[in-house]
């Protein structure tokens, strides 16, 4: 099966590729402009051969879609018209209800069901969502990610993997750096709590790495519930307690590197994602490139060539005998 190319929506948020001075003035500007700026991404993002999109935080998220076409089945109709569709959105905006919020399961819900309809609408079957970030370490009082939190966390999953379930959505979990579902004990933890039939996974092979993971070894033992993937590189591990607020995102930046220019293992990466539901689609994540366009297509040269490499190395069906009658 040849799969689809996407990306998410954050590719194309560098000031350069706007011929602006920062991402403030972006995001100024496409507020303002969502037309015109679903338009140029759209544009580029055929350009790039690249045919799906994971909407995400502002200005390119579900609202924006929204002010810019009137609705779902309008931007549906806009994308399928340059050959491109909706793969999935990510739960990564203020906008959200926070899940720490035990008194706020009902306004949880509710909000996973809005997104959920709109997806359904566009043509989507994926909503992305992270646990609650940690606390810089040392912080006082301490805030422990133990067996206690994580069967909190369990029990809004399977609310909100349920609700989204009945508009024809899965909930996939992201394992966002400096998050509660980051490193691999994380992720098997929370795994382990959470139903399969409502809950799925999101690795991020580059935010694993940055917690000192092993992506492929997380992408194979948790390869029957993978919904979809994130293929972006690091660098190195994060060696570093980082502040964790607002800014954290920014300073995880340089940890990361486009495809082929890090430490993952690419090949070991496609054939763990081979075996996957979510194989049909490889989402080459590139935080704000200054040329979106050639970056989508080295990376998908290289996400193509670890696919056909770990495809040769796979082994091969031994023929039968026919048994005599």
């Amino acid at each position: 099966m040849t799969p689809r190319f996407a990306t998410d929506v954050i590719t194309f948020y560098h000031p350069d590729f706007w011929g602006l001075d920062s991402a403030d003035a972006v995001r100024d500007w496409a507020l303002a402009h969502p037309v015109a700026f679903w338009e140029r991404v759209l544009a580029a993002l055929a350009e790039s051969g690249v045919t799906g999109i994971e909407l995400t935080f502002a200005p390119g998220d579900i609202a924006s879609a929204v002010r810019a076409f009137g609705g779902a089945a309008a931007f549906r109709r806009e994308l399928a018209a340059r050959g491109l569709s909706v793969v999935s959105a990510f739960v990564a905006d203020g906008a959200a209800p926070d899940w720490r919020d035990e008194a706020g399961l009902p306004a949880i819900v509710a909000d996973a069901e809005r997104r959920a309809a709109f997806l359904a609408e566009a043509g989507a079957g994926i909503l992305v969502a992270g646990l609650p970030m940690r606390r810089t370490f040392g912080t006082r009082p301490p805030f422990f990610v133990d067996a206690a939190y994580m069967n909190r966390m369990a029990a809004v999953a399977h609310a909100v993997g349920e609700a989204v379930a009945r508009h024809g959505v899965r909930l996939a979990l992201h394992t966002e750096s400096n998050s509660t579902l980051w490193y691999e004990r994380d992720i098997d933890l929370f795994m382990a709590l959470t139903d399969p039939q409502y809950v799925w996974l999101c690795p991020d092979s580059c935010h694993i790495a940055l917690g000192g993971g092993d992506p492929v070894a997380v992408a194979r033992r948790h390869a029957p519930r993978i919904a979809l993937a994130h293929w972006k590189d690091a660098v190195a591990p994060i060696d570093v307690h980082l502040t964790v607020d607002e800014t954290v995102y920014s300073r995880q930046q340089p940890y990361m590197a486009e495809l082929g220019q890090g430490t993952v293992d690419w090949r070991g990466w496609a054939a763990a994602m081979s075996r996957t539901p979510g194989a049909g689609t490889v989402l080459i994540e590139l935080d704000e490139a200054p040329d979106p366009v050639s970056a989508l297509r080295t990376g998908t040269a290289v996400a193509r060539a670890a696919i056909t490499a770990a495809a040769h190395a796979l082994p091969r069906p031994t023929p039968t005998t026919p048994v005599a009658p």
